[in-house]
Order: structure tokens, then sequence, then C-alpha cells
């Protein structure tokens, strides 16, 4: 029997990256997956269709999980879809490097406002929809909270506070049997770090130098993490930060 048999899981920001590799590796395992998305429908779509392609069920869902309509729709969809929820991925999210000088208003509201209050508020909306038996909720941080790298102060405070929303969180909805635990990933080979200009940067190169294990991650390396986490394997596990970036710390 696989892992997440009978199961269904939202991912959020699902239609590439991380999020996508996350999707696919829980339909792998027997998951009926809801892949939503922002803006990319093409991605999405794309993800959707590879699942079914390998034999795993799945369908796109469009919301922004910073607008709370938006996160209501997305789970009165994915109960109408498939009659339950058992797992969410807080996956979505958004960043944007730059000095102190460089720090506008817009970028603070836009990355906590995807980052921290879509989190929250996808959370909110999975409590709402798990059943009597629970549910587990994986948050996607970031190394970044433990690194603090230079000209990341608004990413790294956003993640700096899903660390601490993922204990926060433990505490309040265990008695619910709901658990819920964090990855933390370094820096990770996506379409989003290749458009930041990480890959091939003086970064990814200190990235590789110092990290134990001497490359950065691709998606494959998070995905089967949140398999661990979203089955009953890690039913003993709530409230932890997995460090997922190749010994990097």
């Amino acid at each position: 029997m696989k892992k997440l048999e009978n199961k269904v899981a939202v991912v959020t920001g699902a239609s590439k990256g991380i999020g996508a590799g996350i999707a696919k590796s829980l339909a792998a395992e027997g998951a009926s997956v809801v892949v939503n998305y922002s803006s990319s429908k093409d991605g999405a779509d794309k993800v959707v269709a590879g699942i079914i392609r390998d034999g795993g069920t799945a369908i796109a869902i469009q919301g922004d999980v910073s607008k709370l309509a938006d996160v209501k729709r997305l789970f009165e969809e994915t109960k109408k879809a498939y009659g339950s929820l058992d797992i969410l991925v807080n996956n979505a999210g958004v960043y944007k490097f730059g000095a102190l000088e460089q720090i506008t208003e817009d970028d603070f509201h836009h990355q906590f406002n995807t980052n921290v209050l879509g989190l929250l508020l996808a959370t909110q909306g999975a409590v709402g929809n798990f059943g009597e038996d629970g549910g587990s909720v994986i948050n996607i941080g970031s190394v970044v909270s433990s690194i603090t790298p230079a000209g990341s102060a608004i990413y790294t405070a956003t993640k700096g506070a899903v660390d601490s929303i993922t204990q926060v969180l433990s505490k309040e909805l265990g008695s619910k049997k709901i658990r819920v635990n964090s990855i933390n990933p370094g820096m990770v080979e996506t379409e989003g770090t290749h458009t930041a200009g990480f890959i091939g940067s003086d970064f990814q190169a200190e990235t590789e130098r110092t990290a134990p294990l001497g490359r950065i991650g691709q998606p494959e390396d998070i995905a089967p993490i949140a398999v661990f986490l979203a089955s009953d394997a890690s039913g003993w596990l709530t409230g932890e930060t997995l460090l997922a970036g190749g010994g990097v710390r």
C-alpha cells in the first residue's frame, strides 16, 4: 500500500519548483492532490497532466493565498472535488533580495502578505476542513532564518516568522490531532532561482563551497521529506523544523 493512499493534499504555489516536486511526490504515494497556483495556469496544468499521466489524481485550483476570499474558494473547491482534506503544504512564497536602502513598503507588504499572512490564512482554511483524524500541515521555510545572509532582511524576517508560527500552531492545534512541521530548504535550483540570477552566481558558488554535501539542492531533494511529514511515519513529530540544505546552517 502506498504511504498516502486515500489522503487528500493541497499544495500551495505548486505550479513550479519545490511545490511542483512535492505535489508530484505526494500523488505518487497515493494522495489526491490539489495543485494551487496564483497566476501560472499553464504551469499548474502541466503539473496536473504529469501526475495524471503517471497514474495519479490531481486538479489545479487558482487562488492567491494572501486573499481570504481566494483561500475560502480554494478549500470549498477542494472539498467539492475530493470530499475531505488531510494534508496542507504551505509552499507559496515570494522573495526579493536587496540592501537596506533598497527596501520599499511594497517589497515588505508583498513578501509578508504571501509568506506569512498567506500561510496563516491557508492553515486557517485547512483546519476548518480537516476531519476527526486531524491532519498534517507542512510549512516551507528557509535556511535563511538560520544563516541570515546580507541583503535578505525582509525575506529572512518572513521565514523567521514561519519558524515561530510552526511552533506556535503545533501547540495550538495538537489537541485537534493536527501536526504542524516545517521544511527549511537551502538553495534549490528552480525556475525562480534561475530567474532571480542565483544560478551561476557567486552566491551559488559560496553555497556549494560551504555546504558539507558540496552542492545546491534540487526539488527532488525536498519532496521526499514532505512525503515523510505527510505520512503516518512522522506521526510523533510536531513543531519540528527540518533543515534541508545539504548541511548548510
